[in-house]
């Protein structure tokens, strides 16, 4: 990790320690009021920050940037009244829980963190976890440069390559975002994007392919030059996971949404220049009877509605979906709508009417009707569904949207088109081998497949494997393992602009790569390996993304 991006990862945790003019930071476990010298915990402040650094890259995903907990339970020294004291569970809970992961989706970290970064985050989750600083407007703006004016950009492409077809490709640990041609397969750039890319979009219009790092970076990235090029760059906060643009006719590459993991809130930004124009903080209650207030309520998925000028932003710890109304961009619409916690991804169903989004906590998948702005159903899966934007095929059972599970080996089929059987599983599938750690299901209108992937599975055999399933007969076709001279686990499939090629990543291996395979014969068509190839994750194909074809 470059030294740069680690500054920009800790940043909230060296402003929120106090031990400035200490060495060490201690804590003392109690026992009948006595301090008991065998549980002391001491952790330098130089441990803290690679701690910290750590827990940013692993943990803060489903625990929390303040460790208090979402799709995972909380890690506070005391406990929260939910989940187990961190300080109860002691050195050899943790290092239990982080080396062998748990039946509910968590992998197993062992060989992944070495040994010594295991035997830090053992004491780090036993001490009191920092306070995020304050990051608004200002803090925005002060971070944002317009490295390239839109008046000096070129009006129309530089080039006679085929942009529709380009892919992202995300080097999550390198911070890189490269740009393949997806005709040619050449490698047309590799840039310098935000600390672990979580995602890319694209511009109404295509031309534009936005990234948002976990380190809350937005990279403005223009196809129309000779090769891609950074053209603005701005900070939305500490950890994101998401953006989006607006796509509604009238409206389309005006303006840009951020979502906030820490701080949490929703932040707007002129499309063209990245320039910051509002933020709104979403805290707020839970949609629970309880009505328990949250203060870290980070935004997870966001999608942009083709039917209406509106964004539809999930608040992954309060379970509310917020239908966001960008036509007064400093004074925007906000619609609340209660649904089941904790929020995570999800996409549109083949009509684009309505968003279909995992409550994974609650193994649920929630239903809105967008343009209506109201919930349809919350329909009960499996162990933790994470269908990434899910996928749309059909057969003699209709219209229906898939999602895949981290919980369980299960994949469910929803019906979404009317009749009887509508917001209904209708047909629950079985991937290869046994448990869950799927991430990602995926499809195109143009072919018969189904793939998924066993990212997270502990059994080496599945997590370097993708299964493909005939969406006709709805019968497992093919199990595609590794191909030699490439190691590590599969992820992310992502299809070419017509929907005969599939792209997969190859990652946290010795050999990394992109497969590329023929989606009618099922075999492999090439191997893209080299020095910038670097851990790669997510794929998005413009045409795609654009359209929002899964």
């Amino acid at each position: 990790m470059k030294k740069l991006n680690l500054i920009l990862i800790l940043l909230f945790v060296t402003l929120a320690f106090s031990c400035k003019n200490e060495k060490k930071t201690e804590v003392k476990d109690e026992k009948k009021g006595e301090e008991t010298a065998s549980n002391e915990i001491s952790i330098t402040d130089a441990e803290m920050e690679k701690g910290a650094a750590i827990y940013f890259d692993r943990c803060a995903g489903c625990h929390g940037s303040s460790r208090k907990g979402a799709t995972g339970p909380s890690l506070l020294p005391d406990g929260d009244g939910k989940a187990a004291a961190t300080k109860a569970l002691g050195v050899g809970g943790i290092r239990a829980f982080i080396e062998n992961g748990t039946p509910g989706g968590m992998p197993e970290w062992k060989g992944i963190l070495k040994e010594e970064e295991i035997e830090l985050l053992t004491r780090f989750l036993q001490v009191d976890p920092p306070v995020v600083p304050a990051y608004g407007l200002k803090e925005m703006t002060d971070s944002w440069k317009l490295l390239i004016p839109v008046a000096d950009r070129p009006t129309k492409p530089e080039h006679s390559r085929n942009i529709d077809n380009y892919f992202g490709v995300i080097m999550r640990d390198a911070g890189k975002v490269a740009i393949i041609d997806g005709d040619t397969k050449e490698k047309l750039v590799v840039l310098p994007t935000g600390f672990a890319v979580h995602i890319l979009r694209t511009s109404a219009s295509g031309r534009y392919i936005y990234s948002v790092g976990r380190d809350g970076k937005i990279t403005m990235i223009d196809t129309y030059t000779k090769v891609p090029t950074i053209v603005a760059e701005v900070k939305g906060g500490f950890d994101s996971r998401s953006v989006e643009v607006s796509k509604y006719k009238g409206f389309e590459d005006k303006y840009l949404v951020f979502g906030g993991y820490s701080p949490s809130h929703i932040a707007i930004l002129d499309a063209q220049t990245l320039k910051p124009i509002s933020v709104t903080p979403t805290a707020g209650n839970a949609c629970d009877g309880d009505k328990e207030f949250i203060e870290e309520a980070r935004v997870a998925s966001i999608v942009a509605s083709h039917t209406d000028p509106v964004w539809i932003c999930n608040v992954k710890e309060t379970g509310m979906v917020w239908i966001v109304d960008y036509t007064d961009p400093k004074k925007p619409g906000m619609t609340q709508i209660p649904s089941a916690r904790f929020l995570h991804d999800g996409g549109f169903d083949s009509t684009g009417h309505y968003f279909l989004v995992a409550a994974n906590a609650s193994n649920k998948i929630v239903v809105i009707d967008v343009p209506n702005k109201k919930l349809v159903k919350i329909i009960e899966t499996g162990i933790k569904p994470h269908p990434g934007r899910g996928t749309n095929i059909k057969n003699k059972l209709g219209n229906l949207w898939v999602t895949s599970h981290l919980g369980e080996n299960k994949l469910s089929l929803i019906k979404t088109n009317p009749g009887e059987g509508q917001w209904t599983v209708v047909k629950e599938l079985k991937a290869s081998g046994n448990g869950g750690g799927a991430l990602f299901v995926k499809s195109h209108p143009r072919s018969k497949h189904l793939w998924v992937d066993r990212t997270l599975n502990p059994d080496a055999k599945l997590n370097s494997s993708v299964d493909v399933f005939d969406t006709q007969t709805m019968e497992l076709k093919k199990t595609i393992t590794m191909p030699e001279g490439v190691d590590g686990r599969m992820v992310h499939m992502e299809y070419n602009k017509a929907g005969n090629e599939v792209w997969i990543s190859v990652f946290m291996g010795k050999e990394a790569a992109i497969l590329i395979y023929n989606d009618k014969t099922l075999k492999l068509k090439q191997t893209i390996q080299g020095d910038w190839v670097q851990n790669p994750t997510g794929k998005f194909n413009v045409y795609n993304t654009t359209h929002d074809i899964y």
